[in-house]
């Protein structure tokens, strides 16, 4: 679907949700936070004003916080029971409504690009793993060492889980850090991508929300979404397409439809997250049950915002 007049492009990126550290963050810890959140929505947003598509613009983003230690997606993603790095993701296109998804990967260095090839270059919406990755070589992708992906404190935080699992500790496993961008280009078309380590100590394979269509990532021509959290929930309750339904089928507006998901439906139910969503006016939704949510944004209007451990820095 394309406007014959050009729309205000927008964009808004996340860097995760939750109680991400137990203490108060240090100042040059939320200004890193800060200054790559932003660089994501900027980058993102400057390909949009530069005429390029909203999947163009989402995948830009997301790669920037891919290749960032601070995240959990790709470089700096966290470690499986295994001592394994096994990555996911997903990109859909709202205006062909395309979607693209590749799950437990361990060598493509940008997920996300993986999922967008999936999208254009396949007749499949997911890949897994192994086949995946020979995929990711046919079509020119980077491949990496497992180790590319590897950071000192990840592998701090699996050790000391283990270790206490070994004294008899009950642990709680976490997802904190997922990434993902939602945006609407020059035409007026949305897309919404989204990137993951996954959970930290997750076994046996497990596989979350954020590369399955419509739970963690869902688009089409009215709203984008891009969600983190409990992926077990999101997956239950399809929370991505949930929120696209409420708009589409019953004229919700963006900030309720996401509000009454994550906050009526998921969290009721015992599962906490958070959404990104962008509508086809550049409208957002951005709501959240955990302690917390990272994200920024540039609106339609060019103003930019960024949000880390609950302090907005406009």
């Amino acid at each position: 679907m394309t406007n014959s007049t050009p729309t205000k492009p927008a964009i808004i990126v996340h860097g995760g949700c939750g109680s991400v550290y137990p203490e108060p963050m240090s100042p040059e810890r939320r200004a890193a936070y800060e200054t790559k959140l932003m660089e994501a929505a900027q980058a993102g947003y400057e390909a949009l004003q530069a005429g390029k598509s909203s999947v163009e613009a989402v995948e830009v983003s997301v790669k920037i916080l891919e290749d960032s230690p601070l995240f959990n997606a790709a470089h700096g993603a966290v470690f499986s029971n295994e001592e394994i790095i096994e990555l996911d993701a997903s990109i859909m296109d709202g205006a062909a409504f395309l979607a693209g998804a590749v799950a437990g990967v361990r060598t493509i260095r940008n997920p996300i690009s993986a999922a967008r090839k999936v999208m254009e270059a396949s007749n499949h919406v997911m890949m897994v793993g192994t086949g995946a990755e020979a995929f990711a070589q046919t079509v020119g992708l980077e491949v990496v060492p497992p180790s590319y992906f590897e950071i000192a404190e990840r592998r701090d935080q699996i050790r000391q889980i283990k270790e206490a699992e070994a004294q008899g500790q009950t642990t709680k496993e976490t997802k904190l850090g997922t990434v993902g961008a939602v945006a609407l280009d020059l035409n007026g078309n949305l897309a919404a991508g989204t990137s993951t380590g996954g959970m930290l100590n997750k076994r046996f394979g497990r596989v979350g929300d954020s590369p399955i269509i419509g739970a963690g990532t869902f688009a089409n021509h009215v709203c984008a979404v891009s969600g983190t959290g409990h992926g077990e929930f999101f997956m239950r309750h399809t929370v991505a397409h949930d929120i696209a339904a409420l708009m589409e089928y019953k004229g919700v507006s963006v900030e309720q439809a996401a509000q009454k998901v994550i906050h009526e439906k998921v969290l009721k139910a015992g599962g906490e997250g958070g959404v990104i969503v962008l509508d086809a006016q550049g409208n957002r939704g951005i709501t959240h049950s955990t302690q917390g949510m990272f994200w920024a944004s540039v609106s339609s209007d060019g103003t930019q915002q960024v949000h880390v451990d609950n302090i907005i820095i406009e």
